[in-house]
């Protein structure tokens, strides 16, 4: 079967197609004929060597999301041929799932949501994961004011919806004049691009997808999340009686369950930028990083 590797850190030369044994599931596994994946931000990192230690070894299969057709159900409880979607961290287990056939935990995939195409269901497990996860973190309710950084972004406009349907007073901070917009479509009371216009004190909690670290904007007794642990540890607000974290996503088919939930209905909008079959690779990889994509990257197999 086929699988996208590499074999050395570098640039997009070092992803290449290799056959590579078939895999077979074993107790608590399922085995997915891939359907499709996309691309996220820690592919690209992994590939050009920029995560460090705990990087599995080459030669890597790289990719986190998967949608796809089961082929062997395992005790899962899943039929085959049923559709499903789910997310492996490729960087904890060395499970990556760009490959012809993956083999993925029982609680690690779902049923894939009804109502969109495997190539739409393959956007969402990565990005809609450390979204859900990390809105459950910040346990903020109905009636409570979150501000989303990042908003415009992937996992930033997933929250942004979420939050919304959850009855949160929603604002967002964004890269772009261009993403203003775009938040207010998806929910937003309020969106900006400049930091200094964020009322001082003003939000419950705060969900920071780049590292902007606008801790004045949350209250005193506040919580504030971020996912950007490149950008290192939010800032100590202890005294300030406010909890913190730098939350990492994990494997969660529950929560997977939840997402296709909220697309089917209707709630969760899934935005592909554009699809690329497995041979056009490193263009698919050329998309990702322009700056004008509107949504996930998505490679088909």
């Amino acid at each position: 079967m086929r699988a996208i590797r590499i074999d050395r850190f570098g640039d997009l030369a070092a992803l290449g197609i290799a056959e590579v044994p078939e895999v077979v599931a074993a107790g608590g596994e399922v085995a997915i004929r891939t359907v499709a994946t996309s691309i996220n931000p820690v592919d690209d990192k992994t590939r050009e060597g920029g995560i460090g230690e705990g990087t599995p070894p080459f030669p890597m299969t790289l990719g986190w999301d998967i949608a796809g057709i089961v082929i062997d159900p395992g005790t899962s409880g899943l039929r085959p041929g049923e559709r499903v979607f789910g997310m492996s961290h490729q960087l904890g287990t060395g499970r990556g799932t760009w490959a012809d056939v993956v083999v993925m935990p029982v609680d690690a995939v779902a049923p894939a949501p009804a109502t969109v195409s495997l190539v739409e269901a393959a956007a969402v497990p990565l990005v809609g994961l450390t979204a859900l996860q990390t809105l459950d973190w910040l346990a903020v309710s109905a009636g409570e004011r979150l501000l989303v950084t990042g908003a415009g972004g992937a996992v930033g406009n997933v929250a942004l919806q979420v939050a919304h349907a959850r009855g949160v007073h929603v604002d967002a901070l964004v890269s772009r004049d261009a993403h203003v917009d775009l938040a207010v479509a998806h929910g937003a009371k309020f969106a900006t691009t400049d930091p200094a216009a964020l009322p001082h004190r003003g939000y419950d909690s705060i969900f920071d997808t780049f590292g902007a670290f606008v801790t004045d904007a949350v209250v005193d007794g506040g919580r504030y999340a971020s996912i950007a642990t490149q950008a290192g540890s939010v800032p100590d607000l202890s005294e300030r009686s406010v909890r913190t974290t730098v939350n990492q996503v994990c494997e969660d088919g529950v929560r997977l369950r939840e997402l296709a939930g909220y697309i089917d209905e209707g709630i969760l909008r899934v935005r592909v930028d554009s699809t690329f079959g497995i041979h056009e690779i490193r263009r698919a990889h050329e998309r990702f990083t322009a700056r004008d994509r509107r949504g996930k990257v998505v490679v088909t197999f």
